[in-house]
């Protein structure tokens, strides 16, 4: 079985009903079509439940739902696939399933099966964008590459999820501080490249793509996409300067370098003097990370990865 966490959730979850399949065993998707109030999973979560015994791998509610709805399925109340549930439609609704501020939930439950999650899994892997489309009027299921923007779609009878790589994360200068970051970045849903052209510098954690390119040249042949990330942390200007003048000239979401203060004051005024603008320079967030007080590699590891999340989802964490 290929190690989950290379690829993000998603893939632990469609990888988990399809390995229960190979052992002869059934098993339910249940993904969140649409929340109200303060529910703790965003609509789009998927959650795995094994029919023989209520093994769970996923999550829609943090928790709360969870349990019933794993002694429902294996009751076989929610034998009638695919079928949508409600948690939290009342507040003693709300209250009876731990649903925060009286959220709502609406949940899809399927039995797909696994030959046709195979090629989303496979998708995943390589790679690849793939939308996977499930019909709410004549239970059809169907794929097709994707383009869209939107991870998460639900129309008056379809429901769209995305597949694949959404955001991409290149991590300049290999060591010890960007082999934690990437494994982290990796359960995030990012696609890892790793840019280092030091010969003594390496890196061979699975799932990260490495290569020896100078970095202006790899951010040059890259596509130009928003949902990419980059943070430098080769401790050299000759290389991350050279990543950070090209990508600041990017639409890049997120664009990082690691540093005492003084440091990325030093590197602002370089950049300045190589042509650099006020307005690129206000996207460069240097120091990277949040400021958790973190000393060890692992602990930055975390702290930036936290600021990453924040940014993608729109929060401005900056001081």
């Amino acid at each position: 079985m290929t190690e989950p966490a290379r690829f993000g959730s998603d893939h632990e979850v469609l990888t988990a009903l399809i390995d229960w399949a190979v052992a002869g065993q059934s098993g339910a998707l249940v993904t969140v079509l649409r929340t109200w109030g303060s529910s703790p999973r965003p609509p789009g979560s998927m959650l795995a439940i094994r029919r023989d015994d209520g093994r769970m791998v996923g999550s829609v509610s943090g928790g709360c739902v969870e349990a019933d709805l794993v002694e429902r399925y294996i009751a076989g109340e929610l034998a009638d696939c695919p079928t949508t549930v409600d948690y939290g439609v009342d507040p003693a609704g709300a209250a009876r399933f731990g649903l925060p501020c009286g959220g709502q939930l609406e949940l899809l439950v399927e039995e797909p099966e696994s030959a046709a999650l195979q090629p989303v899994v496979d998708a995943i892997a390589d790679g690849r964008l793939i939308e996977r489309r499930v019909c709410l009027e004549t239970h059809e299921v169907s794929l097709h590459p994707s383009d869209s923007d939107s991870d998460f779609e639900v129309e008056t009878h379809t429901v769209r999820k995305r597949f694949g790589p959404h955001w991409r994360l290149i991590l300049v200068g290999a060591g010890q501080l960007a082999d934690y970051l990437a494994r982290i970045a990796l359960t995030l849903g990012f696609r890892i490249v790793l840019c280092d052209p030091r010969p003594e510098f390496h890196s061979d954690l699975d799932g990260v793509s490495v290569t020896r390119r100078m970095p202006d040249d790899l951010i040059q042949a890259l596509p130009q996409t928003r949902r990419t990330a980059i943070v430098t942390l080769a401790h050299d200007p000759k290389l991350d300067d050279l990543a950070l003048l090209d990508a600041l000239q990017t639409d890049f979401f997120y664009i990082g370098a690691l540093g005492s203060k003084r440091t990325s004051a030093a590197r602002r005024e370089r950049l300045a003097t190589l042509g650099v603008s006020k307005a690129q320079l206000s996207k460069l967030r240097a120091p990277v990370g949040l400021d958790i007080g973190s000393h060890t590699p692992a602990e930055i590891a975390v702290a930036i990865a936290a600021d990453l999340t924040a940014v993608r989802h729109g929060i401005d964490t900056a001081q």
